[in-house]
């Protein structure tokens, strides 16, 4: 009987660890707080510009670094010929 209390003792211990390890890993290495992914020069594809306000909220360095430009219809979109290096 003390060896089977001791087996589920054992046992309950060690999904504890896993339960605890894989909660504390799952949200390793992103930051909530940072909304949206990464944004890639000459690309648009599924950036959301208000998630990325550091990019967008400076025109002259989301062309520079980026290669996006805001039309006159205040969206943006990929400078034509854009060859900004990763």
């Amino acid at each position: 009987m003390i060896g089977k209390k001791a087996l589920v003792a054992a046992a309950i211990g060690a999904v504890a660890v896993l339960v605890t390890t894989s909660t504390a890993w799952s949200g390793w290495g992103f930051d909530r707080s940072r909304k949206g992914g990464f944004v890639k020069p000459c690309s648009l594809d599924g950036v959301n510009p208000v998630y990325h306000p550091d990019i967008f909220g400076n025109p002259a360095f989301a062309r520079a670094y980026y290669g996006f430009v805001r039309g006159r219809d205040g969206n943006w979109y990929v400078e034509p010929g854009c060859n900004i290096p990763l």
